[in-house]
């Protein structure tokens, strides 16, 4: 009987199968998604080259059409010129034929030119990478015949079929369809799970949205991202260099006015201060729509509370004239919730007025201040009271 080089048990083939597609979604998520596409960090050419051969071998990418791709993902994302939203598309469509998307884009000459700049421009990608796609993954069918003998076609199969299953399929559509939301993006991304190992730390796609330039994707202290810890061993190693990470927030308890530092650090930490927003209003919420649903049966008809709850916590831009007019029900019956709701448009206006001066911005968020810690509520008085803290 035909083996190759390499005689192992069949938990022994399944397991460096695993190994061999993580080593490809370390590299995507790495040196295509963070590095090139995002430019959260910077590769030493050893590690950068090194990943460029092994997503030759592996994938046959073209780092051009991927970075382009992604970027004009983020900057057309949920609109008919996304490549591939499930929000437009359909879950179906980007799960099953994510892979066909992706090819359809990479013949848009337009696309490659507007978002391709800072790619990979040397000899080896016009000689080798770019024109000769295929030869690298017929050299991975070799390599892996010659190592593990005829199930080594098996092996070569599944990690052809790992990208396009797990990026361009549940990334691309899971990741904008199901799943929880640390923050209020206006595009659809989730968050699939807090362990992002599968892969890669792709699975934290909504704080990868919030934060884009991120280099870490973990945000919460339960999140875990695998491909930040791989990140952090090359960089021990001289072998990377982080650029950007998400801010974090810092507070002066003994600050009790706002400021222009103020000012800076709720902007920079925009999406944190909506979220925590969201948190500290919740059993306000909740109390005050029990109370409209105990006292007011008959205007109960067509209410979903659980969409007015979402609803609450979204810009009022973000909902068609039915849903405006469904929560317009439920906020003119609780002058707590209709403060609350006021509060958190005006609070997001604040950082959405290009035109304003820093004194004016300044000006308002005190004011804003002071109207949260005069409304009577709980709630918002201590939200209040900790953002005059962010520093």
């Amino acid at each position: 009987m035909l083996s190759g080089l390499v005689d192992l048990p069949w938990w022994g083939y399944i397991l460096t199968t695993l190994l061999l597609t993580h080593i490809t979604i370390a590299s995507v998520t790495i040196f295509l998604h963070r590095h090139q596409a995002h430019r959260a960090l910077d590769l030493h050419p050893v590690a950068s080259h090194f990943f460029r051969f092994w997503l030759w071998l592996t994938t046959g990418q073209v780092t051009k059409e991927w970075a382009s791709i992604h970027r004009k993902h983020h900057a057309k994302c949920e609109t008919v010129d996304d490549p591939h939203s499930p929000q437009i598309l359909g879950i179906k469509k980007v799960l099953l034929e994510g892979a066909e998307l992706y090819r359809k884009e990479s013949k848009n000459l337009e696309t490659l030119e507007k978002y391709g700049y800072g790619t990979p421009d040397d000899w080896l990608e016009h000689n080798l990478y770019t024109k000769h796609t295929s030869k690298g993954i017929g050299l991975m069918l070799v390599i892996d015949l010659l190592l593990f003998g005829p199930i080594g076609l098996t092996v070569w199969a599944v990690q052809m079929a790992w990208i396009p299953l797990t990026a361009a399929g549940i990334i691309n559509g899971g990741g904008h369809y199901w799943g929880y939301r640390n923050f209020q993006t206006v595009d659809a991304s989730t968050n699939l799970l807090p362990w992002g190992i599968l892969i890669g730390g792709e699975e934290l796609h909504n704080n990868h949205h919030t934060y884009a330039t991120s280099a870490k994707l973990s945000n919460k202290w339960y999140e875990f991202d695998i491909g930040w810890l791989y990140i952090r061993t090359l960089s021990g190693l001289g072998l990377a260099t982080v650029k950007k990470t998400a801010p974090q927030v810092r507070l002066n308890h003994a600050k009790t006015i706002c400021d222009a530092d103020t000012l800076h650090a709720v902007i920079a930490n925009r999406y944190e201060v909506l979220a925590k927003y969201a948190k500290s209003l919740k059993k306000t919420y909740g109390e005050e729509i029990a109370h409209f649903k105990l006292h007011r049966p008959n205007n109960l008809g067509g209410l979903d509370f659980k969409r007015i709850k979402h609803w609450l916590h979204l810009d009022q831009a973000d909902l068609n004239e039915q849903e405006k007019s469904k929560l317009g029900l439920v906020i003119k019956a609780s002058k707590k919730l209709h403060i609350a709701y006021t509060l958190r448009q005006e609070l997001a206006a604040i950082w959405q007025r290009s035109a304003a001066t820093k004194e004016q911005l300044v000006h308002e968020l005190e004011s804003w201040c002071h109207r949260a810690e005069s409304s009577g509520i709980a709630a918002l008085q201590e939200f209040s009271l900790r953002l005059r803290c962010y520093a």
